[in-house]
């Protein structure tokens, strides 16, 4: 008889989640992970990001250039209280909110540049999903970071604000304003 392995992501919330958007499903990974830490062991691989944990990719996010480079374990704290606000403050799997975060935050369509005999065209494309999943973490890291800079409130409070926002779609949510300003400039010069 084999014993189930319960592998519980920061050892208390489940990673049996319900993605929503359909074309986001294969570039949200939920793998069961006990530590959100492969080490760089996708890089190599083509799409290989995408089989990182979605935690995990949070956490490198929030390692970006200025006062947290470089300093994993710092992220990894960082996210792990922003969950326990979030579980608090909703009743939710934390997971469950990261995820409809995602999905209500990630952009559908930009604009790009194109040069045609010396003249520049911007031309409204739509946005692969892989790109939708980075945009959408990337503005959710941005909007805590700035709301923690140079305040009193701790980046884990602000993250989770942040991510509570954006799951229930609130236009005061960074990551949600910066997807209907994307959304809005590729509209105008389709």
């Amino acid at each position: 008889m084999e014993s189930q392995l319960d592998i519980r992501l920061f050892g208390k919330w489940d990673t049996k989640v319900e993605i929503r958007d359909p074309s986001l499903k294969k570039y949200i990974s939920l793998s069961p992970v006990y530590l959100p830490h492969s080490g760089g062991r996708h890089e190599h691989r083509r799409f290989g990001k995408s089989r990182v944990s979605i935690t995990e990719r949070l956490i490198n996010n929030i390692m970006r250039p200025g006062k947290n480079k470089g300093k994993k374990i710092l992220a990894y704290n960082i996210v792990k209280m922003a969950f326990e606000i979030i579980a608090g403050k909703t009743g939710e799997n934390p997971l469950q909110v990261l995820v409809r975060a995602i999905e209500n935050s990630a952009p559908r369509e930009e604009t790009t540049r194109i040069m045609y005999g010396g003249i520049v065209y911007y031309v409204a494309v739509d946005i692969s999903p892989q790109r939708r999943v980075d945009l959408a973490l990337r503005h959710i890291v941005e909007g805590a970071s700035a709301a923690a800079f140079n305040n009193p409130r701790p980046i884990e409070e602000a993250l989770a604000d942040e991510i509570i926002s954006a799951a229930t779609g609130d236009q005061k949510s960074f990551a949600v304003k910066r997807k209907e300003e994307i959304e809005r400039i590729a509209l105008s010069s389709r």
